[in-house]
């Protein structure tokens, strides 16, 4: 346990973020801060109002200023419009950027000595947007994308193998969006090679669902985009943080030289502790997945371009 996490946005993933957190109890307070008004204070005060029913002792807090985040030992960056049908993740770019910027200047005033995490998309843009403003190094600037990638990835795995989502080992790197690499060669089912379990043909096809797993959710949805498995994702990277579990996981980091890239955020296998990004770990890949992760790279270095900070 920490002693403060704080959820930038109280939308429908920053909500359930905060309350997840306060649920398993990883920070001694759980603040909530959003631009609208009464809306973070109320769901706080909601949220709160829950605790002596599910058990747990954390404080949760809503405000509409950064001033209560002071000091947070995490802070989850969520704030941003969310995508509706028809719209890419690249289509958020602009205006998230610019929502990502002030947020990132305001905690950086607030909690200089923070770890981000972020999860406003597009993902891996705006985590250099929070990394760029902020100045932090990039040990404490992480985005949440190769979790929830994974999950979903799992997910589909497990249905079409008829067997626990717990047995099914795996691992999503790249970019958050439809360039995603599933890496068919590290996938497993406690141990045996998941080609032994599910045909080629079973498997392109899960391997193109979890691409566009988001999109699937959107179209069902049609008024936003998902939020139960974002902030589970995203809550997984605060325990391993705040408990210092050195757990492996799939996330968004800058890299410097790691798989022959350099300068850009993609989806690679990090080890995360009480310090944020402790190591990166480069798995070797199958001539095909290098190939696509440099694609998706470039497909992630577009964007930025498009950029100004």
């Amino acid at each position: 346990m920490v002693q403060k996490i704080t959820v930038v946005g109280a939308g429908n993933v920053g909500a359930t973020t905060a309350q997840r957190l306060a649920e398993k109890e990883l920070a001694r307070t759980v603040v909530m801060v959003d631009v609208a008004e009464g809306i973070p204070q109320g769901k706080g005060l909601d949220q709160w109002e829950s605790a002596p029913i599910e058990g747990f002792d954390s404080h949760i807090i809503g405000t509409n200023s950064y001033d209560e985040t002071a000091e947070s030992d995490i802070i989850v960056i969520t704030a941003g419009i969310a995508r509706k049908p028809g719209m890419s993740r690249d289509d958020l770019l602009n205006t998230n950027a610019g929502i990502v910027k002030q947020v990132s200047e305001q905690v950086k005033k607030t909690s200089p000595n923070a770890i981000l995490i972020i999860v406003s998309n597009p993902l891996d843009v705006m985590a250099y947007v929070a990394l760029k403003t902020t100045g932090f190094p990039r040990e404490r600037v992480i985005g949440m994308a190769g979790v929830l990638d994974t999950a979903r990835y799992r997910a589909f795995l497990a249905e079409a193998a008829d067997v626990s989502v717990r047995d099914i080992q795996a691992m999503v790197l790249g970019g958050h969006g439809d360039t995603m690499v599933p890496l068919i060669s590290c996938t497993s089912v406690s141990g045996i090679p998941i080609t032994q379990l599910i045909s080629k043909e079973k498997l392109d096809a899960i391997v193109a669902r979890t691409r566009t797993g988001g999109g699937e959710i959107v179209k069902h949805l049609k008024t936003g985009s998902a939020y139960y498995a974002p902030s589970s994702a995203a809550v997984q990277m605060c325990e391993a943080v705040a408990k210092d579990q050195k757990r492996i996981l799939p996330c968004a980091a800058w890299l410097q030289g790691e798989y022959g890239l350099r300068d850009l955020y993609l989806g690679v296998p990090c080890k995360l502790g009480r310090s944020g990004l402790e190591k990166i770990y480069e798995v070797e890949l199958t001539a095909d997945e290098r190939k696509a992760l440099e694609m998706s790279a470039e497909a992630v270095r577009e964007p930025m371009r498009a950029v100004t900070l």
